[in-house]
This record gives C-alpha cells, sequence and structure tokens, in this order.
C-alpha cells in the first residue's frame, strides 16, 4: 500500500497556526463544499464544541470545518474564529439572509506547557482558517493542535516528554485514506509495528523510561493532579463514499489505533476523540476502511512521536539519544 501526503486526500484542506512561545496552537480542516462527518470519543474528560451535530439521529448532513486546538475548554473560542472566516467567503448552511458554517472542535490541555494565559482564541481560529483556503501548510511536528503536546504525565510534568501533531495517508487503488493524530496522552507511547515504547514517562534523571501502567497500578487510590491534563485526538480522512452513520462507525474502529499504541488509553483524565470524514464517492467497505483507520492513526502517532522537537523545557524524542538507539 503506497503512502502518500495527507495533503493529498482533497477537497479537505488543512490549515494550522501556532505560539511557539505560548506552547500552544490549532489546525484546522476545512471543505469549502461541506464534507461528511462521525465522531467517537472514548476519553472521559473532553473539552468540545458541536458533538451533537455529528449524531447520526441530528438533520445535519455534512458540516464544513472541524479544529482541534489547544488552551482546553479556553481554546473552543478557536471555533468562532473558523466561523467568521467561513462566512465572509460565503461558505456554510444557507438561511437566507447569510450562511451559517457548521464547525466542530475538540481541544486538548497544554496549559501546563508555555505561558497557560495564552490559549487559542478568535484570531489564530480566523488565521488557521485563511491558510487552509489560501495556503495549506499542514506539516507534522509541534506545529498546529501538536505544538504544546506531551505524553508520560502520571508523575508529574518534570517527568514527561514533548510529543506533536503526526499524519500518515494511503492509498489502494482510488481509495484514499490518512490521520492526523495531536498526540497529548496521559499514558506512554509504544510503536505499534515492534511493540517498542518511543515515548512516555521518563525517570528522574531522563535516562529511561518508567512505565505509567505500573506507576499507576501501584497505589489503589485516586490519581492526583491528573484531572483533564492530557487528550489525544485525531481526523481520520478519507475519499471513501461514507455517510454520518458509517463514519461514525469507521471513528470507533479507528480508536482501536490509539489502543494499540497509547497505554493506558482512554482513562477520565483523558478527553480522547476520534473524528472520521468524507468528503469523496469513492466505493469501498466499511469495514475494509474502518482496520485501515485503526493503522493509519497508528502510524501517525508514531510520526508525532518521531518529528517532534524538545521544546519549553520537555525532552522529545529526538534528543534522547537512548530511545533512539
Amino acid at each position: 500500500m503506497p503512502e502518500i501526503s495527507v495533503n493529498e486526500i482533497r477537497p479537505v484542506k488543512i490549515g494550522q497556526v501556532e505560539d511557539a512561545a505560548a506552547g500552544t496552537g490549532c489546525t484546522v480542516f476545512l471543505c469549502e463544499e461541506g464534507m461528511r462527518a462521525g465522531l467517537d470519543i472514548r476519553g472521559g474528560g473532553p473539552a468540545s464544541r458541536e458533538s451533537q451535530l455529528l449524531d447520526p439521529l441530528m438533520a445535519a448532513k455534512e458540516i464544513h470545518a472541524i479544529v482541534l486546538s489547544g488552551g482546553s475548554a479556553f481554546g473552543l473560542d478557536a471555533a468562532g474564529g473558523v466561523m467568521s472566516c467561513l462566512e465572509e467567503r460565503g461558505i456554510g448552511f444557507d438561511v437566507g439572509v447569510t450562511k451559517v458554517p457548521l464547525v466542530a472542535e475538540s481541544c486538548l490541555f497544554d496549559l501546563t506547557v508555555g505561558d497557560h494565559t495564552v490559549r487559542p482564541d478568535k484570531i489564530m481560529g480566523y488565521s488557521a482558517a485563511v491558510h487552509a483556503l489560501d495556503d495549506p501548510n499542514y506539516r507534522d511536528g509541534n506545529y498546529g493542535a501538536g505544538c504544546g503536546a506531551t505524553v508520560g504525565k502520571i508523575a508529574g510534568m518534570e517527568t514527561c516528554m514533548k510529543t506533536g501533531i503526526g499524519s500518515y495517508a494511503l492509498q489502494i487503488e482510488d481509495l484514499k485514506i490518512g490521520a492526523v493524530v495531536a498526540l497529548n496522552a496521559l499514558g506512554d507511547v509504544f510503536d505499534w509495528k515492534t511493540g517498542r515504547q518511543i515515548a512516555g514517562l521518563l525517570t528522574p534523571d531522563h535516562g529511561d523510561f518508567r512505565s505509567s501502567p505500573k506507576e499507576i497500578a501501584a497505589s489503589i487510590r485516586a490519581v492526583k493532579n491528573a484531572f483533564v491534563t492530557n487528550t489525544t485526538l485525531a481526523v481520520i480522512l478519507t475519499n471513501g463514499d461514507f455517510e454520518k452513520a458509517a463514519l461514525c462507525k469507521i471513528a470507533g474502529m479507528g480508536q482501536d489505533g490509539l489502543a494499540r499504541s497509547i497505554r493506558p488509553v482512554h482513562t477520565s483524565f483523558d478527553g480522547d476523540s476520534v473524528y472520521a470524514v468524507s468528503a469523496g464517492r469513492v466505493k469501498a467497505d466499511q469495514d475494509v476502511v474502518g482496520m485501515l483507520a485503526a493503522e493509519v492513526i497508528s502510524e501517525a502517532i508514531v510520526r508525532a512521536v518521531e518529528s517532534a522537537e524538545s521544546a519549553c523545557g520537555f525532552p522529545a524524542a529526538r534528543d534522547l539519544p537512548w530511545i533512539r538507539g
């Protein structure tokens, strides 16, 4: 299965903006014609907007944008900027007097990484939307929603690692499928192909890994200071011909990619959310695409680790030689 760039899965366009000094940012997925979308939330602490629109029972058949953002619940303001940009461009649901863009959003917690007083807002969301429309600028690493992403936080921020946003996509005949993941987990991260740990909880001297599951299991008491400090967000993109109900199922199967790569995952302290979107009409089997969705998510997680750079005092895998070896 040949690898392609996630940017080749059109007509969805991706733009992102970040504030590196503050350690936060947002990534916007836009489709001017509208895109069908589903959502699966498994974490216990999501910060989200317009999630109910993606329920198959709701009337809206398509949405116009998805925003992944830092800033925890404060970052939900970014969607307002995306709406403003789209309304200016005449993109949205026609209500006669204007067009109303339908914009869903999920946020991750990065307030303890850089400057907690700086969060993605309407200005940042607007800018990311402009990039998506006029100059799509998606790339892996410390960008967009991955700017402030970290993992391995069960023992506090002193022994966690810097990660970022990552992507992976492939093509089978006419079918294209890919994923973008903003990796910001409470737990440890593993390469799904080898089982080798590649990121997570560090020893105090940053010379080796500790096991997050073992640290958690060492006490039956409530975990302290872990409240919604995490959340891994993913968007599956495909040109497969699927409506909202099927996309919700594909998003659910995509969660298997998180489960095979992050330990623990889907805790009460994560807001783990997976979107699946389609703006294409290639005929494909729902379960085949769901299986592939889990695989592209797992590989995007690896890319989020490998592409990240150390920042704000948090080391990335590339700067810890014993991980690379």
